[in-house]
């Protein structure tokens, strides 16, 4: 829009001048010195005395002009015959704009733009995405105000909603000549012209407010009982999605020897139970120094004791344990909902193939703070279950140890509670009886308990007479899933049998480690390990191999992993110098018997063959690597645990330098780590007694996808697994 100012029109200073009388004289400056007066006469009769007046004159401004013009004389004739008009002058301002007059000839380009002045321009707002304040300009409508607004009743004429109503309109016009027979009276009057201005609701109304007989009759068009003028509540549609059960289709014809089959098949069956869970009665009652409850004192009151004993039931303890589970759930559902189906979208967008771990809930309780997690152990039988020992690693802040036993089912609280005199170094569930839990202690103690009894005292305890560590028992492992006897390694040099008789818990030390040291300096045969004089080297980490028998791995507080047999306990069959620090875990690979894997405070993480005294890979964390483990459902996964707080998975089969990875999930030192043998599940532990959970994403289970439903592997995918790592190895 282009703007052009007027040479007419005086400046805002202008309108301030002061005007003077048409015979006032004016100073040098072209002020006037004396006030306009303003006299007139009334016209006189003659029309032409109008004509004969003079006009105005309107001064434009023009630059280096005289600041006044003279007034023109008039004669006396005139003054009285007509009515004198009055003169305008223009005064310059002292401080005026001195222009030229190409200046005032340009056009000025003003544009007009719809922005509010007003609005404020550095407003910030919280962006959820981002995790803070972003500056947030104005868009097209804030700039936009409403200064009046009506809502109007008006329809277009060719709207349906005004045909609608024309129709209806024409429609009550047509009816009523038919209800009085073109009867005229002052209320059908008043109907018609109601219908035709419109009102056809009020004119049907009207005509039929009254019948012939004289009684009031309702309105047929728009009647609408007042007994059912009620307020309806809105309505809500609420949805849940559930798992449909499982169908399978049975069909077998029955007869009466099929019958007594089955009878006789039952009742076998239910003695075989009766006999088992007679067993398992009679380890509960090996208890060492164990006293039977004294009974309750019988009560005056019946109806009393009725209720303590519904109270104190071990059905009622079940029903609160069924709702608080329900609570837990609804008031996490999110949390539950993602653990069972979300899956990360974002892995097939990353580079490399990398992934990353979601967390999911946090174990802890009071009673653990200032406590650092030693171990973790999944129960074999219950998926969902699992138990977690805490102590303390540093010699000078050793207190009591405490072993919890945790459900995903109900994060808010554990299910079990034991309390240990000493701090908990480690724990291991029987596979066959998974109820039996092997405590190792700091003080050398070994424990084993029966979880269902939920009491604080073992049902064996080793002692001095029986056997016992004099050093920190850093691992114990059930090896049979048949017998009740496990294994241990200490820091005092020994590798213990423990066998559960009927009245104690019997050591059997079945192998002493001895220290080693290299024959020569030379590279080449560094890895050559003989006894040294004196001395016994400290355990730290062993694990038995799942396909032969009788040996075993071995590793120790200096650094060496020795290969070991129980039917050689003398010496070792094989050692591998591999650590510069001592050993935290070992563990063989799940899939094939030559590999295992170890990790040490070295920083490193370091993959072995057997048969080979030297690493196939070798894996440099940057920290002190805590723990290491193998995944159940891939041969080529494992997960390591910093002291940094980071969680780094690998995946050989899709990267063998680099892990997919590497997470921080938590401030502090990271301590032990275990996979769940079902659900793609990793908990991992840090030194103030937290265990936090962890979902592996898509790309770090790439693998476990070849390995049938829900993590079960059968033979063929066993096997499978088995040449994955065999072609691995064989590119290395």
């Amino acid at each position: 829009m282009v703007l052009r100012p007027s040479k007419s029109v005086p400046t805002p200073k202008q309108n301030k001048a002061i005007r003077s009388p048409s015979n006032g004289k004016s100073s040098s400056s072209g002020v006037p010195t004396s006030p306009v007066v303003i006299k007139s006469r009334r016209k006189d009769k003659d029309p032409t005395a109008a004509s004969k007046s003079p006009q105005p004159k309107t001064h434009k401004r023009r630059p280096n002009s005289a600041a006044s013009s003279k007034t023109p004389k008039r004669s006396s004739a005139s003054c009285s015959d007509t009515l004198d008009e009055p003169l305008r002058r223009v005064i310059k301002p002292e401080n005026q704009l001195e222009l030229t007059e190409k200046e005032l000839e340009e056009d000025v380009t003003r544009i007009l733009t719809g922005d509010d002045p007003n609005l404020p321009q550095n407003v910030c707002r919280f962006s959820f995405k981002d995790k803070c304040y972003k500056p947030d300009p104005p868009g097209q409508g804030d700039n936009m105000a409403v200064h009046f607004s009506l809502e109007g009743c008006s329809m277009h004429v060719n709207s349906d909603e005004c045909k609608k109503l024309m129709a209806e309109q024409e429609a009550a016009v047509s009816i009523l000549p038919d209800v009085h027979d073109g009867e005229s009276s002052d209320s059908d009057g008043r109907a018609v012209a109601a219908a035709v201005e419109g009102k056809a609701d009020s004119a049907t109304s009207s005509v039929l407010s009254s019948t012939d007989d004289g009684t009031k009759a309702k309105n047929q068009f728009n009647f609408s009982e007042r007994a059912s003028q009620t307020f309806n509540n809105p309505l809500k549609s609420r949805a849940i999605n559930t798992e449909p059960p499982l169908v399978t289709q049975y069909q077998d014809d029955v007869s009466q020897w099929k019958i007594y089959d089955n009878y006789k098949a039952d009742f076998l069956i239910n003695q075989k139970m009766m006999e088992n869970q007679g067993t398992e009665d009679k380890l509960a009652s090996m208890m060492l120094d164990y006293k039977e409850p004294s009974s309750p004192s019988p009560r005056s009151s019946s109806g009393e004791q009725d209720s303590l004993d519904t109270i104190h039931s071990e059905t009622m303890a079940n029903t609160l344990k069924i709702m608080e589970r329900l609570v837990n759930q609804n008031a996490q559902d999110e949390v539950f909902q993602d653990f069972k189906y979300y899956e990360d979208e974002g892995d097939q967008f990353r580079e490399h193939g990398e992934g990353v771990v979601m967390p999911l809930w946090t174990f802890v309780t009071s009673r653990t703070n200032k406590k650092q997690v030693t171990s973790l152990c999944w129960n074999p039988r219950y998926n969902d279950l699992f138990a977690v020992g805490y102590g303390s690693y540093d010699y000078m802040r050793q207190s009591s140890g405490m072993v919890c036993c945790f459900s995903l089912k109900n994060t808010s609280y554990p299910e079990y509670i034991i309390s240990v005199e000493s701090g908990v170094m480690c724990l291991d569930f029987h596979p066959r009886h998974p109820s039996l839990l092997a405590v190792g202690c700091y003080d050398g103690t070994v424990l084993v308990y029966d979880i269902k009894n939920r009491s604080n005292t073992p049902i064996y305890s080793s002692c001095l007479r029986s056997g016992k560590h004099s050093d920190p028992v850093w691992q114990v492992c059930w090896r049979h899933s048949n017998g009740f006897n496990f294994y241990s390694i200490s820091s005092d040099g020994k590798v213990a049998n423990w066998t559960m008789s009927k009245n104690e818990l019997k050591m059997e030390p079945f192998m002493f480690l001895k220290l080693t040291s290299p024959v020569n300096n030379n590279k080449e045969d560094s890895s050559i390990l003989e006894p040294a004089l004196s001395g016994l080297a400290g355990g730290s980490a062993f694990d038995f191999n799942s396909k032969l028998d009788n040996l075993f791995l071995v590793g120790t507080e200096e650094g060496n992993i020795h290969a070991c047999s129980k039917a050689y306990s003398g010496q070792y069959m094989k050692s591998y110098d591999g650590h510069h620090m001592g050993v935290h875990a070992i563990q063989w690979n799940p899939f094939h018997e030559d590999i295992f894997i170890s990790c040490s405070a070295d920083w490193t993480v370091k993959i072995w063959d057997h048969n080979s005294s030297q690493c196939l890979l070798h894996f440099d964390l940057g920290d002190d690597v805590g723990d290491v483990c193998w995944s159940p459902y891939s041969s080529t996964v494992f997960a390591a645990v910093t002291t940094d707080g980071k969680v780094h998975v690998f995946d050989l089969a899709q990267n063998k330098r680099e892990p997919m990875c590497s997470q921080k999930v938590d401030k502090r030192a990271l301590t032990k780590a275990a996979f769940n043998r079902k659900e793609f599940v990793l908990i991992v532990g840090d030194d103030i007694g937290r265990v936090i959970s962890l979902k592996l994403s898509p790309n770090l289970r790439r693998s476990h996808n070849d390995g049938g439903e829900e993590g079960v592997l059968d033979d063929e995918m066993t096997q499978m697994q088995r040449d994955i790592m065999v072609k691995l190895i064989a590119s290395i």
